[in-house]
């Protein structure tokens, strides 16, 4: 049996034992490989541009650009951009928050154990459940920022949509999903496709990210 090609991974952070870390733990799984390094926001760019990786591993903060301004070039100029995964010291911290609204696809902690890291970038190359649900509604009820009025998506969505997106914010795989509604994964998939066209994301984390901006959620 052919082997699955292994998710390409590029690490962006402007310390070289951080990036020498990650390229040790993440090296050592045989579905997973290291393709390039960058130092500081800049360079993450270019190197994705000419890599094309599958996953990004970004530091909040670096030189010359921030993480967030370098995950917002990166989806801004590539027609099939990676899954970008920040990396952070502190979990509530606006700039995650921010960069989360910028279109990264989750994030992980810097003192993450190496079988959280390595599951992280697995989890979110396959981008079939949010990463640290939990996390991400406690991000929302610290910094979302409340809209007047809810976006016209929001009065689009269909009922099934609707507990769609409340099980994506929760955490659950399209199969948990189809288990809980009692439909056919295929069913869930096209409902799911459904949330991300009228929410206008690309991905789980946006569309609950809309969700709570939006109030559909409660952050509360």
């Amino acid at each position: 049996m052919t082997r699955p090609a292994p998710i390409r991974v590029v690490l962006a952070d402007d310390e070289r034992m951080v990036r020498t870390a990650l390229r040790a733990i993440l090296s050592a799984e045989p579905d997973l490989e290291v393709v390039g390094e960058a130092a500081t926001g800049a360079e993450a760019v270019s190197v994705v541009r000419d890599l094309r990786p599958d996953v990004v591993l970004m530091d909040v903060r670096m030189p010359e650009i921030d993480g967030i301004r370098a995950t917002e070039q990166i989806l801004a100029t590539l027609d099939e951009p990676p899954r970008i995964v920040v990396v952070t010291t502190f979990e509530n911290d606006s700039y995650v928050y921010d960069a989360l609204c910028a279109g990264a696809s989750g994030f992980l902690l810097k003192r993450a154990d190496a079988d959280a890291l390595v599951q992280a970038v697995r989890l979110v190359a396959r981008s079939d459940s949010l990463l640290f649900p939990a996390a991400v509604r406690t991000l929302a009820t610290e910094h979302a920022r409340a809209r007047p009025a809810p976006p016209a998506w929001v009065a689009k969505l269909t009922g099934r949509e609707r507990e769609v997106l409340r099980h994506m914010a929760g955490g659950l795989t399209n199969a948990e999903i189809a288990c809980r509604m009692e439909v056919g994964p295929a069913t869930v998939k096209s409902h799911v496709a459904a949330v991300l066209a009228k929410t206008g994301t690309r991905d789980r984390t946006q569309a609950v990210i809309a969700a709570y901006e939006a109030g559909f959620l409660n952050a509360g």
